[in-house]
């Protein structure tokens, strides 16, 4: 059954054209989530509506003559596997980490006993402001690893007193690694990890420090695809991302999206080279390092940055013309500008519970579920625990998971994968 929510008949008005482009039938979605799609496109698209008029499908930006609006999550969501861990997998490999003068100086929410390990581990391999040699210093590179994976090598916990559903200090970390590296170095550096994970046969594994890491990335044909579509229709089609914004815009890039429909982990600079600090959003200034492109705040940065809400408005539901239609991601910290969406929301399955819950609960109808299309999970064998434990509190604990009117969803059984 088609997704209901949307119309797609518009009384006896002319449509601008009949030349748009259709999605393509191959290679094959999930079910009818290609229907699906096409019905979205056809009720939205410039090419096929009639001139906006107010509450019409046309009528979705707010903003006299702009174009519907789709964002994308990136990684596991546009392409199969993390640009973000690439690139970090790249600049241990290559020896591109600056000793900083204090590891607690990159990220504000590195615990002490973190700090004590990196030291430990790091310190004594090279000068305050020169390269690390990660690619041969095994304890070093495991070390900073382990910390971007939330612990030390020793297990304990790497960061803490950060508002979980604003800031992920692990994604902030592979920006804050590159720390006096200037813009030019960065995008080689991105583009040279994204060149060798592009050619790297599917199932590629690395050696960072003592770990096998894996080593391949590809773009998903099905949502090259999409996108293609979207921007031949007439879309303003934009990335939402929790890695480095440099990256984001090398891997985008590759899709004919260009850097200014980028949202990724934006660091600021002091005299042409990267800091340690991050760009704030909504009523969270630059350099608080408080906020990034992760749950709530991705939704803070694509109400700021694509409608222009500003102050702590941007952090909470965009008033009705300024959401986008579509919005696509694949894991918890998607889960909000998802929701957002008015046309559909697009989810990838990787088993992530609170994207799951609210994508099973379907809640207003709009919700397309599709495996990965390259190597999909096996069904999930127990109940997402949505009732329980299907939401993270911004102190990191987990409590049940709600739809919009407070009410708890109940546990949900996996169905599509």
């Amino acid at each position: 059954m088609l997704a209901t929510g949307f119309t797609t008949t518009h009384a006896t008005a002319t449509p601008r054209s009949t030349t748009c482009a259709p999605l393509p039938a191959s290679p094959a979605w999930y079910g009818d989530n290609r229907a699906r799609l096409q019905q979205l496109i056809n009720a939205y698209a410039p090419c096929t509506r009639p001139l906006a008029s107010p509450g019409s499908p046309g009528e979705v930006t707010g903003r006299t003559g702009a174009p519907p609006v789709a964002v994308f999550d990136w990684d596991n969501t546009v392409v199969k596997n993390d640009v973000g861990d690439a690139l970090f997998y790249w600049i241990l490999r290559n020896n591109k980490v600056l000793r900083p003068a204090s590891w607690s100086s990159l990220n504000r929410y590195l615990t002490p006993v973190a700090d004590r390990s990196l030291s430990s581990a790091c310190n004594v391999s090279a000068p305050v402001g020169m390269p690390l040699p990660t690619a041969g210093d095994t304890a070093c590179a495991d070390e900073i690893y382990a910390v971007y994976h939330g612990t030390t090598t020793d297990g304990a916990a790497a960061f803490s007193g950060y508002n979980h559903r604003l800031m992920s200090p692990s994604s902030a970390w592979v920006a804050q690694l590159l720390t006096g590296h200037t813009a030019a170095q960065i995008t080689s550096y991105a583009e040279r990890a994204r060149a060798q994970a592009l050619t790297a046969p599917i199932g590629t594994a690395r050696q960072v420090g003592t770990h096998q890491v894996t080593g391949w990335v590809r773009y998903y044909a099905q949502q090259r695809n999409l996108i293609h579509t979207l921007q031949r229709d007439g879309f303003a089609v934009w990335v939402a991302s929790a890695s480095p914004q440099l990256d984001v815009e090398v891997w985008a890039a590759g899709l004919g999206i260009p850097a200014r429909r980028v949202i990724g982990i934006q660091s600021l600079y002091t005299d042409g080279r990267e800091s340690a600090h991050l760009r704030g959003c909504g009523n969270i200034a630059d350099g608080a390092d408080s906020v990034l492109t992760y749950i709530s705040g991705k939704r803070c940065f694509i109400n700021q940055d694509i409608f222009g809400i500003r102050g702590a408005a941007a952090f909470r539901p965009a008033p009705p013309g300024m959401h986008p239609v579509l919005a696509a991601g694949d894991s918890s910290t998607d889960v909000v500008f998802i929701g957002d969406a008015i046309g559909a929301h697009l989810v990838i399955n990787r088993d992530i519970t609170e994207l799951m819950c609210q994508a099973y609960d379907n809640a207003d109808g709009k919700w397309l579920i599709n495996p990965m299309f390259i190597q999909p999970l096996a069904q999930r064998t127990r109940p997402y625990p949505c009732s329980t434990s299907g939401h993270t509190n911004t102190d990191g604990s987990l409590g049940p998971a709600r739809r919009t009117d407070g009410s708890i969803i109940p546990d949900q059984t996996d169905t599509v994968f």
